[in-house]
């Protein structure tokens, strides 16, 4: 298994503390995908966009069939969702 270096949430300052607070306001949590992140603030920040736009932008697919369709792909690749 891959080991990343990630800054903890206690230890985040600057734009790094603004995104994971973002965090916690969206999911209650920073969870590992964005921690795995954090080195980079700024990709961080857009990556969290593409998300929104991606999950909750205009689209033919209704919410629940992209969050259907993201649950496949993490179990296709065994990643834990």
């Amino acid at each position: 298994m891959a080991w990343i270096r990630t800054i903890p949430p206690e230890e985040a300052s600057g734009a790094l503390k603004r995104e994971y607070e973002a965090a916690v306001r969206r999911a209650g949590r920073v969870f590992h995908i964005v921690r795995v992140q954090s080195l980079n603030p700024a990709v961080l920040h857009e990556s969290m966009r593409f998300y929104s736009a991606v999950m909750h932008g205009p689209s033919p697919l209704t919410r629940l069939q992209r969050e259907l369709l993201a649950t496949v792909v993490s179990i296709a690749n065994r990643c834990h969702y």
